[in-house]
């Protein structure tokens, strides 16, 4: 049983056939999702996917969508994660420093999320572009009692390592399917059995061989066939590691073992 520890289930992009997405990730052994929110607008659509059995749910303020983001954000986040126990996670939140324009506004939004996910000692779920060594940084001063998740992680092998010294584990997906990644495979083959899970980024993040393609929850079977490959175990000690450590770091307990 797989868990997809990070996908974006509830974006328009699946909108005509999200049922149908479903079933194609259950018969690929795909069994649970961890859905983060992104921006303040999204977050009833992530709350409503959380009231599936299968889906576990995080809210946060993406990088990304800093155009997006507006005053008053963060106390209605601070309310929602008090009104719902169910959310997993603070998150997705963090740096992206392709875009210098809203460095500055992005460094005061994640910290402002880092400090509420302390107060209320809940993981976070990281998006750290171009910046893992500052993001590392900041996490080490403010020593997060609750570690998380570094999605997409595309970094060094030392990179991860001080992520996993601060109580978090990395985040493989599509990228480590793309034979370019040899800086990434290093990383892969040097983590820990317990360092890492596995995820899609649906329906972005595209596997090589579908760029282009809208990805979703059932190719995490080729993530994990790679990150086995690389590491010299089987898919499924990759894939039942995986799911204990997402079990780990986001408090779950899915009552189905390993298998």
């Amino acid at each position: 049983m797989l868990i997809d520890a990070h996908c974006h289930l509830d974006f328009e992009a699946f909108d005509d056939d999200r049922e149908a997405m479903f079933e194609r990730a259950r018969a690929a052994g795909v069994g649970h999702f961890l859905v983060p929110g992104t921006t303040r607008e999204r977050w009833p659509a992530v709350l409503a996917l959380g009231g599936r059995d299968d889906v576990h749910i995080s809210l946060g303020l993406h990088p990304y969508f800093m155009h997006e983001h507006g005053d008053g954000d963060i106390e209605a986040l601070a309310h929602l994660l008090d009104e719902h126990p169910e959310v997993r996670a603070l998150g997705e939140c963090g740096i992206d420093a392709r875009y210098e324009d809203t460095l500055d506004e992005q460094w005061q939004l994640f910290d402002a999320q880092l400090r509420l996910a302390k107060a209320r000692r809940l993981p976070v779920v990281i998006h750290c572009v171009h910046a893992n060594d500052k993001v590392s940084k900041r996490l080490r001063q403010l020593d997060l009692p609750a570690g998380g998740l570094i999605h997409a992680f595309a970094g060094s092998p030392d990179q991860a390592w001080k992520f996993l010294d601060l109580g978090f584990v990395v985040g493989l997906g599509g990228a480590v399917t793309y034979e370019r990644a040899q800086r990434l495979w290093r990383a892969v083959k040097s983590l820990p059995e317990d360092g890492f899970v596995l995820e899609t980024d649906s329906p972005d993040m595209p596997l090589c061989g579908y760029q282009g393609q809208r990805n979703e929850p059932a190719r995490i079977v080729q993530v994990c066939e790679m990150v086995a490959r690389l590491r010299g175990k089987t898919p499924e000690a990759v894939a039942a590691q995986s799911t204990a450590t997402a079990e780990r770091i986001f408090g779950l307990d899915l009552g189905e073992g390993e298998s």
